[in-house]
């Protein structure tokens, strides 16, 4: 008797996914977590999907939404305050090349 024919026997096994199955996706056309067919695959996993709503092809997403205008604003200003603190900016005095600070190794002249 089949495992699924079993009452009380729970499936653990996963299969492969195939051509057209069906799975859930964030279409960025809809804006929303909707069904989509898978339209391609790469190594047994999903490439591209394409939205049974709107019919939209994308590249498979795993369910996540991609990060809004305002997280990314907010990534950039902690990136640039983590820079800010690591190397701070040089001013126009301290872009100047001193001759003191030139390793050995840069002062020689290369022969032709």
């Amino acid at each position: 008797m089949p495992a699924a024919a079993r009452p009380g026997v729970i499936l653990t096994e996963v299969r492969d996914f195939r051509l057209g199955d069906v799975i859930d996706d964030f279409c960025v056309k809809c804006r929303r977590l909707t069904n989509h067919a898978i339209v391609s695959l790469l190594s047994g996993q999903a490439a591209k999907v394409r939205c049974r709503t709107c019919y939209n092809d994308h590249d498979y997403r795993h369910e996540q939404a991609p990060p809004s205008k305002k997280e990314l604003l907010k990534q950039k200003e902690l990136f640039n305050a983590v820079l800010s603190g690591v190397a701070p900016s040089l001013g126009p005095a301290d872009t100047a090349i001193d001759p003191e600070h030139i390793p050995p190794a840069a002062k020689k002249k290369k022969r032709a």
